[in-house]
């Protein structure tokens, strides 16, 4: 489970990082992350921790199988916390292939997604 510190909520922060910030597409997810400056940059005040929210729509799969896509990136992101750079807001997006992914896929195109972004806070930073 994600700390409350760490969940992203409200629509208002969801359509900020979604439309204002970056993203990197992946076979069975979408990543769009904004960073604790980008967000000062448009004057609204940035969080101290970094915060992820979930988008898991009904192209995915009926509620039972959302969930399980939903509790499966959440573990995934917890054991990643610790390496996204600070005050980073993260929405990870699944898309239909999630459904019949293995957490193994999901996490590789995670961290890939990461990398290209250039959060992640072990990223040398190579080129994208």
């Amino acid at each position: 489970m994600l700390p409350a510190s760490a969940r992203l909520t409200g629509s208002d922060n969801f359509r900020l990082v979604t439309r204002k910030g970056r993203r990197a597409g992946r076979p069975r997810l979408v990543v769009h992350a904004i960073t604790a400056e980008e967000v000062a940059r448009l004057g609204v005040p940035a969080p101290g921790s970094t915060r992820v929210g979930f988008v898991v729509g009904k192209v995915v799969g009926n509620s039972v199988v959302r969930h399980r896509v939903t509790r499966r990136l959440r573990h995934l992101l917890r054991d990643r916390l610790g390496t996204v750079r600070p005050g980073c807001t993260l929405v990870v997006r699944a898309l239909p292939p999630a459904a019949e992914a293995a957490s193994a896929e999901l996490g590789n195109d995670l961290d890939s997604a990461l990398r290209t972004l250039r959060l992640a806070g072990t990223d040398s930073g190579g080129a994208s």
